[in-house]
C-alpha cells in the first residue's frame, strides 16, 4: 500500500514547490516507501480537514494520519525501523531539529524574497488572493514592493549559507558521508526555488552547488525530473 502525501502544488498539479513537502518527499524516497502525491492548494482546506489542521505536508499511512514535516520524519523512522534511517542516532536527530529551526528562521525568508516574482506567477489562480493577503500581512509590504526588492535579496541569501559551506568542503552531505533528514531540510528551499523561479542562486565554484547536484541525482534523479527550471551550469 502506498503512503498518500498531500503536497502543495502550483498552477499545474506537478509543480510541487513547498520546501516542507519536499522534506517529506525526500524522506519517503530515502525510506524506499511507495507514495502517492495528492496535489493540494491553499484554498482546499477541506481536503485535509481529516488531519485536524489546515497545512501540508500531510501523510496517510494506512489508517494513520501524520502532519508537520518533522513529525512525519520521526514517525517514518519509528514505524519503518528496518529501512534506512533518516537520523543516525538520537544525537543526530537532535542536531537535525536545531538545523530545521535555523533553516526556517534564516533560509526560508531570504529565499522567499529572492524568488517571489516567479513564485506568485506560478500559483494556481484560486490561491493568489490568499497568498497576497497572508504574505503582505506577514511582511508589512505589498507583493509589488517586495518583488521590486528581489534583486537585492540574492546577495543576502548567499550570505545566509555561509555557515554551511565549510561543512560541505569536508564532507559530501550535511549529514556526513550519506544524506539524511538534515540534507532534506536544506534541499527543500532549493527545490522550492527551482520549481517556480529561473533565478540563478549558486555559482559552480560554490560548495553548495556540488552538494545540490548530488541531491538532484538522488533516488534515480527523482528531484531533477520533477517540474521546474533547469539549474544553471
Amino acid at each position: 500500500m502506498s503512503v498518500q502525501h498531500w503536497e502543495l502544488a502550483g498552477a499545474e498539479d506537478d509543480r510541487l514547490f513547498s520546501p516542507n513537502c519536499w522534506r517529506v518527499r525526500m524522506a519517503l524516497a530515502h525510506k524506499g516507501l511507495p507514495s502517492e502525491t495528492v496535489p493540494w492548494r491553499f484554498a482546499e482546506k477541506e481536503a485535509i480537514a481529516f488531519s485536524g489542521q489546515g497545512l501540508v505536508p500531510v501523510i496517510k499511512d494506512g489508517e494513520r494520519e501524520v502532519h508537520d514535516s518533522w513529525d512525519i520524519a520521526v514517525y517514518l523512522d519509528q514505524a519503518y525501523r528496518d529501512r534506512p534511517s533518516l537520523f543516525d542516532g538520537a544525537q543526530a536527530q537532535a542536531l537535525a531539529l536545531f538545523f530545521k529551526h535555523w533553516c526556517e528562521r534564516n533560509v526560508h525568508g531570504a529565499m522567499f524574497r529572492a524568488i517571489l516574482p516567479g513564485l506568485f506567477a506560478s500559483l494556481h489562480e484560486k490561491d493568489k488572493a490568499y497568498f497576497r493577503a497572508s504574505r503582505e500581512k506577514r511582511f508589512g509590504k505589498t507583493l509589488e514592493e517586495l518583488g521590486a526588492e528581489s534583486h537585492n535579496a540574492l546577495p543576502v541569501l548567499k550570505g545566509v549559507f555561509d555557515p554551511v559551506r565549510p561543512m560541505l568542503v569536508t564532507q559530501p552531505f550535511v549529514s556526513g558521508a550519506a544524506p539524511g533528514f538534515a540534507d532534506y531540510i536544506l534541499f527543500g528551499p532549493f527545490q522550492w526555488a527551482r520549481s517556480v523561479s529561473p533565478v540563478r542562486l549558486l555559482e559552480p565554484d560554490d560548495p553548495l552547488y556540488a552538494w545540490r547536484e548530488r541531491m538532484l541525482d538522488l533516488f534515480g534523479g527523482m528531484p531533477r525530473k520533477t517540474r521546474g527550471y533547469p539549474v544553471w551550469a
